[in-house]
């Protein structure tokens, strides 16, 4: 059986491969396939990984914390990940603010919005297993799940 410090930086080293260029390739828009999801749940690895290589590598850990470089590093990391919690002066994502909108609003004013046909909306609707009301908003029909709210509108804004 391999000992800790024979799997701790091979699995950071892969996982680290592995977050980055899903990362990289979902900023540049160019992700595709499990991209997405393998980024976010393959990079429980890398999280496991780095703990199993500051376990085995403490005392080395401990001795970067002395120097004031790597410190004021690490400072100004920690500093980041706090300022990405604050909220931003414009209130958030437009484009959230347009699917909650969206959401909120009655079916018949989605399909209007859309410049859809009634009745072809209703059929897509119901060949994808939704029962649509023109009373009812988008968010009662999707159940309140985001997701399926998201498959609905595409449905309704269909070419």
């Amino acid at each position: 059986m391999p000992s800790l410090r024979q799997i701790a930086t091979p699995l950071t080293i892969g996982a680290f491969i592995l977050s980055t260029v899903t990362g990289v390739l979902m900023f540049f828009h160019l992700d595709m396939g499990l991209n997405k999801a393998a980024h976010e749940w393959l990079s429980w690895a890398l999280v496991i990984g780095v703990v199993l290589h500051l376990s085995v590598n403490f005392r080395a850990f401990r001795g970067y914390l002395k120097r004031p470089v790597a410190r004021g590093l690490i400072a100004g990391f920690v500093i980041l990940l706090a300022a990405s919690f604050l909220p931003l002066g414009g209130g958030g994502s437009p484009v959230a603010a347009v699917m909650q909108g969206l959401g909120q609003a009655p079916v018949a004013q989605v399909v209007a919005l859309a410049g859809a046909e009634s009745e072809q909306v209703t059929e897509r609707l119901q060949a994808a297993g939704y029962m649509a009301e023109a009373e009812q908003t988008v968010a009662d029909l999707a159940g309140g799940d985001r997701k399926v709210q998201a498959e609905i509108l595409g449905l309704i804004f269909q070419k």
